[in-house]
């Protein structure tokens, strides 16, 4: 996976899962943004600290994101080519079932998202402390914090991030991911009331499940669990380009 594949890539996961934040951390943006002062100066004021909630909530999924590439390394190291497609066969499943979850058809997702809440525990005090403060700096740690909320479009995004077996390549999936979520979560802390009323209505998340699921298929595809219609082979295609007759694709390379 290129540097630029790994960003697309991410940043697609983001932006189709987007409803998912909205409904999560839309909600804590949402909340902060009321806590404070209004007016035109305060707008102002809100709108650069929710972008350090941003930067900071990034920054976090960067470092996660290093750190599921370093993994996917030393699984491809130690079970070869085939961690890759378990991996990004995993990352399908959960993708799938974001977008069961959106949609209101199934919630298994929300078990996943429990297992985290261990560490989110640990996490919150600090939190509750650091959103008290005005400073640049405390805004940006707030956010690092609230990018370690349990969160199943996390998880998927991550697993992606595994596939790249590359802890460059898996921080810039993560980039892509954090930068398709901030303009979702962004507008619903500056406008939490109206823009997250559309988002959670049930027309826009059965519709934000149906895109999120065929982004979990077209991934599991690229696993090579399903083939792409009329191929002959799980290898036959490979980032959208068929593979000559009697030649293996590498193993390293991915559908996009």
């Amino acid at each position: 996976m290129t540097a630029f594949g790994a960003l697309a890539e991410g940043i697609t996961v983001g932006v189709v899962g987007s409803v998912h934040c909205v409904g999560m951390c839309g909600g804590i943006a949402g909340a902060l943004a009321m806590s404070r002062a209004t007016g035109p100066r305060a707008t102002r004021s809100e709108f650069a600290r929710h972008l350090l909630y941003g930067f900071g909530r990034v920054t976090s999924y960067a470092l996660a994101g290093a750190a599921a590439g370093a993994f996917g390394s030393a699984a491809a190291v130690a079970l070869g080519p085939t961690a890759t497609s378990l991996l990004r066969a995993l990352a399908a499943a959960l993708i799938v079932a974001l977008g069961l979850y959106l949609g209101g058809w199934w919630n298994g997702l929300m078990v996943i998202e429990r297992a985290g809440a261990g560490l989110w525990r640990r996490i919150a005090p600090a939190a509750r402390v650091l959103r008290t403060g005005d400073s640049i700096a405390g805004a940006f740690a707030l956010g690092m914090l609230w990018g370690w909320l349990p969160c199943g479009l996390v998880y998927s995004a991550l697993a992606l991030a595994a596939t790249s077996a590359d802890a460059a390549d898996g921080a810039v999936l993560m980039i892509g991911f954090g930068a398709g979520t901030v303009p979702a979560v962004l507008g619903a802390g500056l406008a939490a009331a109206r823009l997250g009323a559309v988002l959670r209505a049930s027309a826009s998340r059965r519709l934000a499940g149906v895109m999120v699921v065929a982004l979990g298929v077209w991934t599991m595809i690229g696993s090579g669990l399903l083939p792409l219609p009329g191929a002959t082979g799980a290898h036959e295609h490979c980032a959208g380009h068929p593979v000559p007759a009697g030649s293996a694709a590498p193993a390293s390379r991915q559908v996009q």
